[in-house]
């Protein structure tokens, strides 16, 4: 039986913050998966999972700066593609990677990633996979051993692949993210890539040169102390997923586990660290 899932589509008047902020509040709520659009947001959740009594606890919504309306349907499997062809635009990171659809034009740069997202997060529309994949293209990965944690649609891993890593372990705890890995790894080709489904408990004497964590703060919060567990000597961790007032908690939870700062980019008020081991 398939399952049936809940899409909220948001029009939203002016767009930021408001967007950043509602996907926040939202995720709090159980809400997987976000697609931002021209006017607002398409927000996903699981129907069985889901009290719409909830959404009066969303702050945003009753922010008098912000129009907000939205609708709401429910849609199975088959047509989240086409929900998601009708928003999605190819991104463009530093003229050097290109995230786009199947059903998009090839164009002429060093990485172009084919991305087929189906009800997971990760296409490079919302800054903080933005900002990541703008990391990852300023580091080196030749030969080097990676870890992509909360994985998505696999967006991070099949980068650091293409820039040359030796092996990738992409880990994601939802299904569906773990589908869609698997699918977007194969569609491009990136054979060094392993795609586990679960959290942090998977990880067992693996250590890895690079680490790759776009989740959000209060699993980072939990999980860096293990990240740093995992880690080789002079190994690099880059983070994203949190605010710019959450930069303080996550540079004291690193430091604390030996990890020094190194830089951050900011985007709409997310954030992406890095840091070295």
């Amino acid at each position: 039986m398939q399952e049936l899932f809940l899409e909220y589509r948001f029009s939203i008047n002016p767009l930021q913050p408001a967007v950043d902020i509602l996907i926040a509040e939202l995720a709090e709520l159980g809400f997987d998966s976000f697609l931002e659009t021209r006017d607002g947001l398409l927000a996903y959740v699981k129907k069985e999972l889901w009290n719409p009594a909830d959404l009066r606890s969303v702050h945003i919504l009753a922010n008098e700066d912000f129009d907000i309306d939205y609708e709401v349907s429910e849609i199975v499997q088959e047509n989240w593609n086409e929900q998601w062809e009708k928003n999605f635009e190819p991104i463009n990171v530093d003229n050097q990677c290109v995230v786009r659809a199947p059903f998009h034009e090839k164009q002429d740069v060093a990485y172009d990633i084919v991305i087929t997202p189906k009800m997971s997060f990760g296409t490079g529309h919302h800054e903080t996979t933005h900002m990541m994949l703008e990391m990852v293209l300023g580091l080196d990965f030749k030969d080097k051993s990676v870890l992509d944690m909360g994985c998505g649609t696999g967006v991070l891993a099949i980068l650091a692949a293409m820039k040359g890593a030796r092996s990738v372990d992409a880990i994601d705890i939802d299904n569906w993210s773990y589908l869609n890995a698997m699918e977007n790894v194969s569609g491009n080709g990136c054979e060094q890539i392993k795609v586990f489904e679960g959290d942090v408990s998977l990880l067992t004497n693996q250590s890895y040169d690079i680490i790759l964590a776009n989740i959000n703060r209060n699993i980072l919060l939990s999980d860096i102390s293990v990240y740093a567990g995992h880690l080789k000597k002079d190994g690099v961790l880059l983070l994203s997923g949190f605010y710019k007032e959450d930069i303080a908690l996550i540079s004291k939870e690193c430091a604390a586990h030996g990890l020094s700062f190194q830089e951050n980019l900011e985007k709409n008020n997310w954030v992406a660290s890095k840091y070295v081991f």
